[in-house]
């Protein structure tokens, strides 16, 4: 069956994931996640992508994005990832590729979706088993959003901003929401989302991306837009 080409609608949020190959490790130690994050930061805003939310663990990367063109978060990912790939490679002595594949994403629903994501790579770490707790790792955006670090690069969302009428109100709320964490239901909607490419939000979400695209966005729904309506997908 062929791929399902990636959705990058502008304007929307969009959860991202790039594996290693065969799952091997893509980071050797904090200054290769520094690097990354590096990369990221300098790459989206040639590119206008926010980035919202990231979670680096061992074997693989998350984001959580909206680019502002079409063609911001392709080419957000395809900078990182060459730029990325030469940095490891120099400093690995090694040759080849890095990544699994092209990376995988979901469009997401932000005032449904938005901060569960974020939620849930907080907590990737853990179900990772590389922490105990998302606030005892250095290498997602918990922290900033906690209050603990100020990494300006990141956008906060406008869900965030409305836990709390002050810095501390939002701080602390985001961390009890962390607490709190995700339903399995929630999570494994997520997971089946970012890993095969399906809209991740309600019936009136999904049938209104469904008009901009003839691109399938849920399992076993199939849909046609309007003969005048075309939408940017990335190949």
């Amino acid at each position: 069956m062929a791929r399902l080409p990636r959705l990058s609608l502008p304007g929307q949020p969009h959860l991202v994931l790039q594996r290693g190959n065969n799952r091997q490790a893509i980071f050797s130690g904090p200054d290769d996640r520094e690097r990354l994050l590096e990369l990221v930061a300098a790459h989206a805003a040639d590119q206008r992508v926010a980035v919202h939310a990231y979670a680096l663990l061992d074997d693989a990367f998350l984001l959580l994005a909206t680019p502002s063109h079409a063609e911001g978060l392709p080419g957000l990912m395809q900078s990182v990832g060459r730029r990325y790939v030469r940095h490891f490679n120099d400093r690995q002595q090694r040759t080849g590729t890095l990544w699994e594949g092209r990376y995988r994403s979901t469009v997401v629903q932000a005032d449904r979706h938005l901060l569960d994501c974020m939620v849930f790579l907080d907590w990737a770490p853990v179900r990772a088993g590389l922490a105990a707790d998302p606030a005892a790792y250095p290498a997602t955006s918990y922290r900033h959003y906690a209050g603990q670090t100020v990494e300006r690069w990141l956008a906060m969302p406008e869900q965030v901003w409305a836990l709390g009428n002050t810095p501390f109100a939002r701080e602390a709320a985001y961390a009890a929401r962390v607490r709190d964490g995700i339903a399995d239901d929630g999570r494994h909607a997520i997971t089946d989302a970012v890993q095969n490419g399906w809209a991740l939000g309600d019936d009136g979400f999904v049938a209104g991306l469904q008009k901009t695209t003839d691109r399938r966005l849920t399992r076993g729904r199939a849909g046609r837009p309007a003969a005048s309506v075309s939408a940017p997908t990335d190949e």
